[in-house]
């Protein structure tokens, strides 16, 4: 259960443009709150908020420096996103093989070749 909870908060996460756009910014390496503010025109408030969404979720870590907050990304619950992802992939692309193989084989299948057009 707490495995889902936290997918749960990872992908509420991942589920907003902001979050998505802090978490590409962090890709480039660490910053502050205060930085990650300045190109989206948000409030520092506004930014807060997002980052500890995003902290709550244990997708970004942040430490006091100084006067400021420094943001860095956290990779474990991606990790833990991409396995639950993959695991789906593979469930899904298994059904769709077996469908493919079901609707080639069915002896009432009509090749389009024999259809009248």
């Amino acid at each position: 259960m707490v495995q889902q909870e936290i997918l749960n908060r990872v992908f509420a996460s991942l589920a907003d443009p902001t979050r998505r756009d802090i978490l590409v910014r962090l890709g480039a390496g660490p910053a502050t709150i205060s930085e990650l503010t300045a190109p989206s025109g948000m409030s520092l408030t506004g930014m807060k908020k997002h980052v500890q969404a995003l902290e709550n979720a244990g997708l970004v870590v942040t430490r006091k420096v100084g006067r400021s907050r420094q943001c860095r990304l956290a990779d474990a619950p991606l990790d833990d996103a991409m396995a639950w992802i993959a695991f789906y992939q593979r469930l899904w692309a298994r059904r769709l093989d077996g469908l493919d193989a079901y609707l080639t084989l069915r002896p009432d299948r009509i090749d389009p070749k024999d259809r009248d057009t």
